[in-house]
């Protein structure tokens, strides 16, 4: 009701009467709505509004609020600091001017034409002359100075005093301000630079430029301007046209040595998805060595139980952030050199399924230590040791875990849609115990050992060494097994292409190295050519214990979509480790799912030492990749076509195909030819309508060495 109401007062009503509002000088209105404006008053103000967006003639402070609060920010930071800018520009004009006035008296620019033009004892009279008449007419300006400064004392008392002053102050102060390109501006030798002083935008745009990562002529657009973002700086930068923010990840040290900060402490991710694009980079600055402090305690040892459909808690990044390790529906590799934190790294995972008490573990210890003993209160299948009697039971269970995958395709097959939408396992299938499905989870620490063992066994009639039949096995379980709700977690100190078979490398999910000796083994474990993209483990701190490089197979929740990221992980020590296994068998205990080895008896073989060759082709154990399995990078240039798409193309480009896989164009050229794939020119059209003959493949040729490679792998079996 807008306006006064006088129902209540008006004449003629009473009780029993109906009752008649009688408003003045107001109307009636829905007091949730907004009161009624003019036709076309809402329009008018959108296209103001519009306006005051897009005119250049507007401030930008003006048309947001978060500038306008920058712009206010701004203003008081100068207003606060401007007695010291004014004190040091002062201080800045006057040495600008001392050294300005020393080189005038000195003659120094005549000294300098006499010298080039190799006269200058001829000029030596004439030189000294000027100088002596320099510094009478110095000495004349001075005396002159000074006098008519007094008596303007004398005349105007001091505020003459105080006006000569400032005026001097500001001829200084103008004279000593910084900019680029004038004497005394920049220092020979620099000190230690701030933090601040290296996120200043132009001191950043001198950064990329003296890391070759921009032209001379080329600059940066500011997205996100230089903030505190937990113990270091933040800023967020759009490249200039065609550079991309891979090549500054790749060029990471580079780009720190411009900006004085040590590699370690820079963090380059590229932003991507919504409000993101190949060219728009995120910079983070640490104020010191993030790794430096101690380590943090896994938060496992607050939880009183964990989802092992969940990520694990894994560690922290340089920024704090909290990282998490997918383990369902993956494999996991963990490499380093010894004394490195492998170990720790590969209990933190599973630590997370041990604490969920519907998870079945197999624990193979090749240490012989005792760092996995607490497990053996929880698994469904321990063992601690080296020998060769190890590494058969090792093969046992292999052979066991092939089997119960196979059985759980079959059962998947006869389930109805809604209890399995895929052939995958999902939580409640893993949780039902009629289906007897859990998520199943294999560790083997030191996994060199049974790999590198050479007794031989007999498989299909035919002798082969043991370490080649585990490596096939282990081979078939990481390309099948996952779905099917079973998770290898490999870990070894010799990351090296003779010890773990290239076909295991290439379809094991997720990689951690923390630090080893060369980039070599660096790859071996991250994978192909990561060394060249900015991801190295060898150039890792020895003092960094627990730091490595983690790329993940999975979303990882880190705010940017990166390919790989340097990890910190959480610290459990023995005890810890301890307690976590204790609690994990009492949550069996109370849930009815202790089994095997934790209750004191081992469970029988599902397929005891049945003959698995037909499955798995372990029969033909020596060969390095499976049968029918391309070479890269053949195999990711057939799967790229299929992916785009090439059943109306003939021809396609050597830089698309590069791009696509993010290749080095020599390395790939070379590793081509050896698959008998070489390259042709080809015309194409450009966007224009013209064409141009570029270089590239045909996709015959491709076709073609695709199918000799599969005849040549069916041959050698």
């Amino acid at each position: 009701m807008n306006g006064a109401d006088h129902s209540r007062n008006a004449p003629g009503t009473g009780e029993g009467r109906d009752v008649v509002p009688v408003i003045f000088d107001g109307e009636l209105v829905d007091d949730d709505q907004q009161p009624n404006t003019r036709p076309g008053t809402k329009s008018v103000w959108r296209l103001l509004a519009a306006w005051w967006q897009r005119s250049p003639r507007v401030p930008r402070a003006l048309k947001t609020r978060e500038a306008f609060r920058h712009a206010v920010t701004d203003v008081w930071k100068r207003v606060l600091l401007s007695p010291y800018w004014l004190t040091s520009a002062v201080a800045r004009g006057a040495v600008v001017a001392a050294r300005t006035w020393r080189r005038w008296v000195r003659v120094h620019d005549y000294r300098e034409a006499a010298e080039l033009s190799e006269k200058l004892a001829d000029k030596y009279i004439e030189i000294r002359a000027l100088t002596l008449f320099r510094w009478k007419v110095t000495g004349v300006m001075a005396a002159a100075g000074g006098i008519g400064v007094a008596v303007a004392n004398l005349v105007y008392g001091s505020p003459a005093l105080w006006l000569a002053g400032g005026i001097a102050a500001i001829a200084l102060a103008v004279a000593g301000r910084r900019t680029d390109g004038k004497p005394g501006r920049k220092a020979v030798l620099a000190g230690p630079r701030s933090l601040t002083w290296t996120m200043d935008p132009q001191i950043l745009i001198d950064a990329f430029r003296d890391a070759k990562l921009i032209g001379k002529d080329e600059s940066l657009r500011l997205v996100e301007r230089a903030s505190r973002m937990g113990e270091g700086w933040a800023i967020t930068i759009d490249l200039p046209a065609t550079r991309k923010a891979a090549d500054v990840i790749k060029n990471r040290e580079a780009l720190a040595s411009a900006l004085a900060v040590d590699e370690i402490q820079l963090l380059v991710e590229r932003v991507r998805g919504r409000g993101g694009h190949a060219g728009r980079v995120s910079l983070w600055v640490a104020d010191y060595d993030p790794y430096a402090a101690p380590p943090m305690r896994t938060p496992l040892l607050d939880a009183v139980g964990w989802d092992a459909w969940q990520p694990v808690p894994f560690g922290r990044d340089a920024r704090n952030r909290r990282i998490d390790l997918p383990l369902v529906w993956t494999s996991v590799l963990v490499g380093a050199i010894p004394r490195q934190g492998k170990t720790f790294a590969t209990r933190l995972a599973a630590a997370g399924l041990i604490l969920d008490p519907h998870t079945r573990l197999y624990v193979a210890d090749f240490k012989a230590g005792k760092d996995w003993d607490a497990a053996a209160q929880v698994a469904h299948r321990f063992m601690s040791g080296d020998d060769t009697d190890h590494v058969l039971t090792l093969r046992d269970w292999l052979i066991e875990l092939v089997g119960e995958v196979q059985n759980r395709y079959r059962r998947m097959r006869t389930l109805d849609d809604a209890t399995c939408p895929e052939s995958k396992l999902t939580p409640d299938m893993s949780r039902d115990r009629t289906l007897n499905m859990p998520v199943t989870a294999i560790f083997i620490d030191e996994v060199q050992v049974p790999l590198e063992d050479r007794t031989p066994v007999t498989v299909q009639g035919k002798k082969v060494p043991v370490g080649e039949y585990v490596g096939e096995l282990l081979t078939w379980l990481a390309k099948k097994a996952p779905a099917a709700g079973v998770v290898l977690v490999l870990a070894t100190q010799r990351p090296d292409s003779k010890t773990i078979p290239s076909a295991l490398r290439a379809v094991l999910g997720s990689r951690f190295a923390l630090r080893v000796m060369d980039w070599r083994d660096s790859n071996i474990i991250l994978g192909e050519q990561m060394n060249t993209r900015g991801f190295d483990s060898s150039r890792l701190l020895a003092a960094h214990k627990g730091v490595g490089i983690l790329r993940a197979d999975g979303e990882i929740d880190t705010g940017a979509d990166v390919l790989a990221m340097t990890v910190r992980t959480y610290y459990m020590p023995n005890d810890d480790w301890r307690a976590v296994c204790e609690r994990g068998r009492s949550l069996r205990e109370a849930a009815g799912t202790l089994s095997g080895h934790a209750t004191g008896a081992e469970p029988a073989a599902v397929l005891g030492h049945v003959d698995v060759v037909g499955v798995i082709g372990a029969g033909h154990a020596g060969a390095d990749t499976e049968p029918n399995e391309l070479a890269e990078p053949l195999a990711s240039v057939v799967a790229y076509l299929a992916e785009v798409g090439e059943d109306d193309r003939e021809f396609v480009p050597t830089a698309e195909l590069i791009d696509a896989l993010n290749m080095e164009a020599t390395q790939f050229a070379r590793q081509m030819g050896e698959l008998g794939c070489s390259p042709a020119r080809h015309r194409v059209s450009t966007e224009d309508g013209d064409t141009r003959r570029v270089r590239g493949y045909l996709i015959r040729d491709i076709r073609v060495a695709a199918e000799r490679a599969s005849r040549a792998g069916d041959a050698t079996l």
